[in-house]
């Protein structure tokens, strides 16, 4: 769209008003049909502050925005309608419904706007694809599934089930490794509190006594030279830090593929993250071939859930192998992220037809592994844990006492 300044004249006053339309033409159509007064002329100029004030705001009270939906709230509702509609109740009614009772703000205004494009003649897939973004890409295919086979319902079950997983999932891991932060951000403050107001304490002392300092001492001295003088520089700088990489990663792909790979080396948490990835791409997957969606749809339904880019790339070679002509077992080895046991059994599913049971054997393969290792994440973190807190407490105690013993020998 364009903006035009129009020129009028009302009586002996002449005014000016700033229209949007798509030509000059338009414009002026505009005008005269707001009956301002008398047209002087029309001029094209760039978007008014205002407009650009109004747009600003208008995305800012958006309640739907660009974001995923909250997650539970999106469950909970899919739940309830999954229910109704096994109960034989209308679609339109069901949507009236859950829409009517619910408080999140988001979620109902995306299912108003599916019930009012669907009592416009739109079909339920066609209503809730404009929101992808906001309900994800299984969500749509799901609701797609449902329609073309006639369950909706059953697809809606489906569908919270595999949300569900995902998010016991994330939930379970953010537990575990709750304690584990907490100690290091415990560790961190306390060193911090430590170098800064307790070694200025012993510093003027070491400093009357002109004698050679030890290593660990002059490293303390450093410490809480450069913490005290560039502190709030340095902690600026980290934050500055964490949104460049935030935004690089965002919108620059190369820096998003890196970082992905780069979380997969970092221990334990690299491997939780695999294993996680891998048995939901697995679990989404078996659901959507023993439903009777296409083989090369099923696949790209359940890569579109993975998050890691470079898990992603790899996945995506399965649909590159079967479009050439190969076995799903091929595509499987050739992604080089399943082990020869896994891509074993896949085999024998293809070859036995019982390739969804063969798939859920896989899916909990990868779940038991991701469950030992949220469950024991303490026990498999605290030797890092022991080790740096004596590494901490080592320094304190060589840089504060052995200048005293380097004391007391010289006054002896």
């Amino acid at each position: 769209m364009k903006y035009f300044k129009i020129e009028y004249k009302l009586g002996k006053k002449r005014s000016f008003i700033t229209l949007e339309a798509k030509n000059k033409i338009e414009a002026m159509e505009k005008f005269f049909e707001l009956q301002l007064g008398v047209f002087i002329k029309a001029k094209e100029v760039s978007k008014p502050l205002e407009y650009s004030f109004k747009e600003l705001m208008a995305k800012y009270n958006d309640p739907v925005g660009k974001k995923k939906v909250d997650q539970e709230q999106l469950i909970a509702i899919l739940d309830q309608m999954a229910i109704m509609l096994d109960a034989g109740l209308p679609l339109n009614y069901t949507l009236s419904e859950v829409t009517k009772h619910h408080g999140d703000k988001a979620l109902k205004a995306i299912f108003e706007k599916v019930l009012n494009d669907i009592e416009s003649g739109k079909s339920f897939y066609g209503a809730v694809l404009p929101f992808q973004k906001q309900l994800g890409s299984l969500t749509v295919a799901m609701v797609q599934l449902g329609e073309e086979t006639g369950q909706i319902a059953e697809s809606l079950t489906h569908l919270t089930d595999i949300l569900q997983d995902i998010l016991d999932n994330r939930k379970k891991f953010k537990k575990a490794t709750r304690y584990p932060l907490i100690i290091v951000m415990a560790m961190g403050i306390a060193f911090s509190v430590v170098t800064i107001f307790v070694i200025p304490q012993f510093k003027s002392i070491f400093e009357s006594t002109k004698m050679e300092l030890p290593l660990p001492t002059r490293f303390l001295l450093w410490l809480e030279h450069t913490l005290s003088t560039y502190g709030p520089y340095i902690l600026g700088s980290a934050v500055l830090f964490a949104i460049v990489i935030s935004y690089m990663y965002k919108n620059n792909a190369n820096v998003q593929m890196f970082l992905d790979k780069l979380i997969l080396k970092i221990y334990i948490i690299g491997k939780a993250t695999f294993f996680a990835m891998i048995s939901r791409f697995v679990y989404v997957f078996s659901v959507l071939v023993k439903a009777g969606i296409p083989m090369l749809e099923a696949l790209r339904i359940a890569s579109g859930i993975i998050d890691n880019v470079y898990i992603k790339k790899k996945i995506d070679k399965i649909s590159t192998a079967i479009e050439e002509g190969k076995s799903l077992n091929q595509g499987f080895e050739e992604t080089e992220l399943f082990e020869n046991m896994v891509v074993e059994m896949i085999k024998a599913g293809e070859s036995g037809g019982g390739l969804d049971k063969m798939l859920y054997k896989v899916v909990k393969i990868y779940k038991d592994r991701f469950s030992y290792i949220v469950d024991n994440i303490a026990t498999l973190i605290e030797p890092l844990l022991l080790g740096a807190i004596a590494g901490f407490v080592l320094m304190l105690a060589l840089g504060i006492f052995l200048p005293m013993w380097n004391m007391v020998d010289m006054s002896n």
